[in-house]
This record gives C-alpha cells, sequence and structure tokens, in this order.
C-alpha cells in the first residue's frame, strides 16, 4: 500500500463561481486561479498523484498553459484517475478537508463525494470529505482564502496478483496429506 498527500489554497475574490469538489457552491466569492481553481479536488489529485509516485498536479497541468484556463478539475481529476490505472494503481481510499470560515460546505458534501466517486470509478464509501473552520485564525479564518488537504491510500495491482500467487502456494489448511503444493 502507498499513501499520499496533498494540499492546495486560493484566495477568494469576487466575479469567481465558487466550485469544490465540482459542485457550484452559492456565495458572494470565488476562488481565484488558472483553472476552476477548487483546492478540494487539487489537494485530492496532489495526493493520489503523490501515492504514486507521479509528481503533481503543476507538473501535468501548468498554469502556464491556456489548455486548462477556467478548465472545470473534475476532467482534470479523470485525467489522474487515468494515469493511475495506466499506471496499475488502484485507490482503496480518499479522506480529505475543506478549510473555510464560510460558505457552509455540510449541505455540499455528499454530491462532492458522489462527483469525486464516479469521475475516479470508485465507491462513494471510499471517498470522505469533511469540512472544517479556524475558529476565524489565519487567512481562511479572517475569509481571504479557502485550503484543503487530503490524504488517499493506493494499491498496486500487482499486490493483489502476489497475494493471489502466495495464497496458491500454501498448504491446504484442510487436510494434513494434501498434495498441494
Amino acid at each position: 500500500m502507498r499513501v499520499g498527500m496533498g494540499y492546495d489554497v486560493h484566495r477568494l475574490a469576487e466575479g469567481r463561481d465558487l466550485i469544490l469538489g465540482g459542485v457550484k457552491i452559492p456565495f458572494e466569492k470565488g476562488l481565484l486561479g488558472h483553472s476552476d481553481a477548487d483546492v478540494l479536488l487539487h489537494a485530492i489529485m496532489d495526493a493520489l498523484l503523490g501515492a504514486a509516485a507521479l509528481g503533481d498536479i503543476g507538473r501535468h497541468f501548468p498554469d502556464t498553459d491556456p489548455a486548462y484556463k477556467g478548465i472545470s478539475s473534475l476532467r482534470l481529476l479523470k485525467h489522474v484517475g487515468g494515469l493511475l490505472e495506466q499506471n496499475n494503481y488502484q485507490i482503496l481510499n480518499i479522506d480529505a478537508t475543506i478549510i473555510a470560515q464560510r460558505p457552509r460546505m455540510a449541505p455540499h458534501i455528499p454530491l462532492m463525494i458522489r462527483h469525486v466517486a464516479e469521475t475516479l470509478k470508485i465507491d462513494e464509501s471510499q471517498v470522505n470529505i469533511k469540512a472544517t473552520t479556524e475558529e476565524g485564525l489565519g487567512f481562511t479564518g479572517t475569509g481571504e482564502g479557502i485550503s484543503s488537504q487530503a490524504v488517499c491510500a493506493v494499491m498496486p495491482i500487482t499486490a493483489y496478483i502476489d497475494q493471489d500467487r502466495e495464497a496458491a502456494d500454501r498448504p491446504c489448511k484442510e487436510c494434513a496429506g494434501c498434495q498441494k503444493k
């Protein structure tokens, strides 16, 4: 099993939509960034890429590339899921936290979980998203920005093959005289 962690932060600005977990959240400000600035998905992508030792989102989706201007981070997440598949990794779980003073995230979290799970072709039970405030402290507490952290676990698919081979090589437990090697 391999573990990765991700972190992202963006400044809040007027004239932008607030998109978190692929969900448009009603709020007077949105996150400033080259893409849709979805800090939650950016943290999740960095955690997944890190667990698989595939770099980070800046390497795969540079903010200097006009192809990613305003792009939905769900599209980027789908690409990351494809990279994991190509490199023979299976996602075991994702645990992420949104850090924001406002708006309240709780009503939107079930849809965020659904978006992440569907995009990565995993079960919703493998995705946990929660939110917290910083009690008015720091840049998130004063409403200047929103950040997110994520941790994930992935398993190389070859580990399952190795486990199957080991099981096949173990002697049968049901009979003492078994010739199975």
